[in-house]
């Protein structure tokens, strides 16, 4: 009986010490800000007319350099004119900055949209370029926003997409600008 006993302390003191040590190692938390990917785009806000202009954005996740992005593209179009901008790979240049290259051939108000697929997200971040010396007055409003970040929602594709659906909306994106 005194066994009995023994064995109904001892074993749940022993289950309760090995769990108290399993709680200390494992967080409860995530912190879903060192997760996220961040994309800084280095392209000057003001360039030259029919001048190479290097276009450059800094991937990076939780401080440190993004090398192994899946794609880093640069869409450029006139502000106003979306639907006719083109699409441009980017190349891994050195710790996390990919870069491309462009000549405006003529003065007006460009936007750039980096889009970066890295680490199950797509980080699209824009800039407004002024190229050249444009007519204010003659500029088109451009109505697209100024970020979109995707982690993974399947909802509103124009707005989001994955990096399995990617290929897939990359071809429409193309088709539709």
């Amino acid at each position: 009986m005194k066994k009995w006993l023994v064995s109904f302390i001892a074993v749940p003191l022993l289950l309760v010490g090995c769990s108290s040590g399993n709680e200390a190692e494992q967080p409860n938390e995530i912190d879903v800000a060192a997760l996220e990917v961040k994309v800084n785009i280095l392209t000057p806000e003001k360039v030259a007319v029919n001048e190479p202009v290097e276009l450059a954005a800094h991937v990076q996740q939780n401080g440190e350099h993004v090398n192994d992005a899946g794609s880093v593209k640069f869409e450029i179009w006139e502000s106003g004119y979306q639907d006719q901008g083109q699409m441009i790979d980017g190349e891994l240049d050195t710790d996390g900055v990919y870069k491309a290259e462009i000549t405006f051939d003529h003065d007006g108000v460009y936007y750039m949209r980096a889009h970066a697929t890295a680490r199950g997200m797509h980080v699209m971040p824009k800039q407004k370029i002024v190229v050249g010396n444009p007519d204010m007055t003659q500029v088109k409003d451009d109505n697209s926003s100024d970020t979109m970040v995707d982690m993974g929602d399947h909802g509103d594709h124009d707005t989001t997409e994955t990096e399995e659906d990617l290929s897939s909306t990359e071809k429409e994106t193309e088709h539709n600008h």
